[in-house]
């Protein structure tokens, strides 16, 4: 099985790759509200509509923060 569905003819691919082409969270967004928390001190800010966690620096040590249903994740593994 290929990577993804290519119209031979056309030569136009549907973008769908070994995952389905869903990313994370099986393509579900978290949706508004919510926190970014910091994986190194645990400092919880309010998650900004439209910023992901990931680019946002926590305010107390400067680590880059994740969200937290991420987070809860990462650390049940």
């Amino acid at each position: 099985m290929t990577a993804s569905t290519k119209d031979q003819v056309t030569g136009k691919d549907n973008g769908i790759g070994y995952s389905g082409g869903r990313g994370k969270n099986n393509g579900g967004a978290f949706g508004v509200g919510g926190y970014c928390v910091c994986s190194r001190c645990g400092k919880k800010v309010a998650h900004q509509k439209g910023l992901k966690c990931t680019t946002t620096k926590c305010p107390d040590c400067g680590h880059v923060m994740l969200r937290e249903e991420l987070l809860g994740k990462s650390l049940s593994k």
